[in-house]
């Protein structure tokens, strides 16, 4: 069966799902949700789920500071590149094991952006993607993971 790419909120909702079913799986950055934030996920995932679609098809209002609760985690807890990079591994993961085209790419790179603004902006630095010439920094691409259904195999 095709990937299809994602078109809407249902898909990211479906996206988010499973991103989060693994990164709070996962034992270096799955504290981080568990255990320090205690994050809710089904409290989370309306408001995760306004910023992805704000951020991809610009059709919900999202006035939350995404950056704040990263901010506070990492008063707690510092979140360094080698955290974004995971991140970024179990999102890219996440989105490739069930979707493909122009959103879905798109999604994977604003997440990417995302990541490196942020491990910039907490640790002081110019936060500005663009500035960047250098390869995002602690990134490891894991091209055989994918995140599947079951049933996909």
């Amino acid at each position: 069966m095709p990937y299809r790419d994602i078109s809407g909120r249902a898909d990211l909702e479906e996206l988010l799902r499973r991103f989060y079913t693994a990164a709070f799986a996962d034992p270096l950055i799955g504290p981080y949700f568990t255990e320090i934030a205690g994050t809710d996920l089904e409290a989370h995932l309306p408001h995760i789920a306004d910023f992805w679609e704000r951020a991809l098809f610009r059709t919900a209002d999202y006035r939350r500071s995404a950056f704040a609760p990263h901010e506070a985690l990492h008063a707690e807890q510092p979140l360094t590149a080698e955290h974004a990079g995971r991140w970024v591994q179990l999102w890219r993961a996440a989105v490739d094991g069930r979707f493909a085209g122009e959103n879905a790419e798109r999604a994977k790179n604003q997440g990417e952006r995302i990541a490196v603004t942020l491990v910039k902006r907490l640790n002081g630095q110019d936060a500005s993607f663009e500035a960047q010439e250098e390869a995002p920094m602690g990134f490891v691409p894991l091209a055989g993971l994918l995140l599947r259904r079951p049933s996909d195999g």
